[in-house]
């Protein structure tokens, strides 16, 4: 249930970034739902490997090049997707930027509403 309900939430973030910036489309909720899956996908399977590949530059660069690999993700997941589009890498940055707070603030409110249900 709150994988599901994480879910719903991330895709509605989704949707509220590409309302509040015009670099980062959004065609439909069936489209960020799939792009919310997508983005977790890759996050999970792909940006371990770039951040033991970039340790180097991360490490001098004080974890600022992080966001940078946020970035490629966000970009990434739009450019194997319809409906989910970014009008460049600075798009991309703004958007994932935006979208990992609001996925700060899901997690923070899900952990908060499953530890008093359990």
């Amino acid at each position: 249930m709150k994988i599901l309900l994480r879910w719903f939430l991330l895709a509605a973030a989704l949707l509220l970034v590409a309302h509040l910036y015009s670099g980062v489309q959004v065609a439909s909720f069936t489209s960020a739902l799939i792009a919310a899956l997508v983005l977790g996908l890759f996050n999970t399977l792909v940006r371990p490997l770039l951040v033991l590949l970039t340790l180097p530059v991360t490490l001098i660069t004080l974890g600022l090049f992080l966001f940078v690999i946020n970035a490629l993700m966000f970009w990434a997941a739009a450019s194997v997707l319809q409906g989910f589009g970014v009008t460049g890498f600075t798009a991309a940055l703004i958007g994932s930027l935006l979208y990992s707070l609001c996925a700060m603030l899901i997690d923070v409110a899900t952990e908060r509403l499953f530890s008093r249900g359990g």
